[in-house]
C-alpha cells in the first residue's frame, strides 16, 4: 500500500547501514530492529510443542486436553488456561509467586482468581516446577514449594510453559555495529529509541511492557523522528488487557506502586452487579476501580474486571493522558444502559457519592 519492499528471509546487520537477507546485502540510511520475542523455557525442560507446549503450541492442540497444567499465572498462561477450561479441559495453574497476574493490582488479582476458580480453574501458588517426565501420553510434572520443602507430582496429558518471553536478538549481527545486549537480552537504546547512529530498536527487544500496541507507538515515534519530528510516548498511559472472560484491563499505577512511592491517593470502585447493563445480561462479577491523587484528584491508575473491559479502559487512558481528574469523569455523561456507567460510578465513589449503590 505504501510502496515498501517486503523481503522475506533471515536478516542480519553486516555493518553500519548494511543488512543482508539470504545472502543479498542492502544499504539503508536507517535500520529499525523490531524482531519481537520468543517464549522462555524452564531450565532442563524441552518444549516439543506436542505435549509440552509454548503459547504457540497451545493454540494447536488437536483435542480438548483431559488435564492441562499451565506453568505460570501471568497474562499468557491465564488467557490460554481460561480458553481451554471453557472448552472443557481440567486446568491447573502452577505459579511461583503467591498470587496470579504478576504486577497486577493485588486487589484485582485476588478477585480475578476467585472468578477463575468459580469457572473451574485450580491454582497451586508459591509453587515451582522442577521436572517433567513423559511416559507415553502422560506427563508427570514434579513440583515443589517455591521456598523449598516437600515435593508433589501432578499428572496431565498436556503442559503449557508460560513463564514469560525473551527478546529475539540472537543472530542479528549486533556485534558488527558494536552493540551488546543486556543481561535479559534487550537492546540498549536512548530516550529516542536510538541504538547507535542510523540504528533504532522498538517493541519486545527493548525495555518495557511486551505489548503489540506499545511496539506500535514506538514504531510510529521512530518514523516521526527519522522524518525530523519530535514525538513523545507516555509509557505511563499504555493500557494492558488480559483476554479471558471476563476481561481484565488496567492503565497507570496500582495501589502497591503508589504505596511504595509514597504518593497519597483516593480509591473509588463500583461493582458490575449494580450496573444495569451487566444485570440485564445476567453478569455480576467484577468491578471498576479508579485511583486518584488525594490532593489534585488527577487520575493515577484505573483497573477493570468485567465484560468488555479491554474496550472500556480507553476512556480512562484518555483521562490519564490528558491529566484529567476523577471529577472530570464523574461529571461526564455516560449513556444508559452501558457497562461504562460503572466508570462514572467509580469516579463518583472517589468522593463517596456513587448513585446506584
Amino acid at each position: 500500500k505504501n510502496k515498501g519492499a517486503y523481503l522475506k528471509g533471515l536478516g542480519k546487520i553486516e555493518g553500519p547501514g548494511k543488512v543482508s537477507v539470504e545472502g543479498q546485502t542492502y544499504e539503508a540510511a536507517h535500520i529499525i530492529i523490531a524482531t519481537g520475542s520468543e517464549p522462555m523455557a524452564l531450565p532442563g525442560i524441552e518444549i516439543d510443542e506436542q505435549r509440552i507446549l509454548s503459547s504457540t503450541g497451545a493454540l494447536k492442540i488437536p483435542e480438548v486436553p483431559k488435564h492441562l497444567v499451565v506453568v505460570g499465572g501471568g497474562v499468557i498462561g491465564l488467557e490460554l488456561g481460561s480458553l481451554w477450561s471453557r472448552l472443557g479441559a481440567k486446568v491447573t495453574v502452577v505459579e511461583f509467586l503467591d498470587h496470579i497476574g504478576g504486577a497486577m493490582d493485588r486487589e484485582m488479582a485476588t478477585q480475578f482468581q476467585r472468578i477463575l476458580k468459580r469457572q473451574g480453574l485450580s491454582f497451586k501458588l508459591s509453587t515451582k516446577v522442577t521436572a517433567i517426565n513423559q511416559k507415553g501420553e502422560a506427563l508427570h510434572i514434579e513440583t515443589q514449594p517455591s521456598a523449598g520443602g516437600q515435593g508433589a507430582e501432578i499428572e496431565a496429558d498436556y503442559c503449557l510453559i508460560a513463564i514469560g518471553r525473551r527478546p529475539y536478538t540472537q543472530g542479528l549481527g549486533l556485534e558488527n555495529i558494536g552493540v551488546h545486549v543486556d543481561g535479559r537480552g534487550r537492546i540498549p537504546v536512548d530516550a529516542d529509541l536510538k541504538v547507535t547512529q542510523g540504528v533504532w530498536a522498538i517493541g519486545d527487544v527493548v525495555t518495557g511492557a511486551m505489548l503489540a500496541h506499545k511496539a506500535e507507538e514506538e514504531g510510529a515515534a521512530v518514523a516521526e523522528r527519522i522524518a525530523g519530528q519530535k514525538p513523545h510516548i507516555n509509557y505511563g498511559a499504555i493500557p494492558g488487557v488480559i483476554y479471558t472472560y471476563p476481561e481484565v484491563a488496567d492503565v497507570g499505577a496500582t495501589e502497591e506502586t503508589l504505596n511504595e512511592q509514597g504518593i497519597p491517593y483516593k480509591k473509588g470502585s463500583f461493582p458490575f452487579k449494580a450496573n444495569s447493563r451487566a444485570r440485564a445480561i445476567g453478569y455480576g462479577d467484577g468491578f471498576v476501580k479508579i485511583l486518584a491523587h488525594a490532593q489534585s484528584d488527577a487520575v493515577l491508575g484505573a483497573h477493570i474486571i468485567g465484560p468488555n473491559a479491554g474496550e472500556m479502559i480507553h476512556e480512562l487512558v484518555t483521562a490519564l493522558e490528558f491529566g484529567g481528574s476523577a471529577e472530570d469523569i464523574a461529571r461526564s455523561s455516560h449513556a444508559h444502559p452501558t457497562f461504562s456507567e460503572a466508570i462514572k460510578e467509580a469516579a463518583l465513589a472517589i468522593d463517596g457519592r456513587p448513585i446506584h449503590i
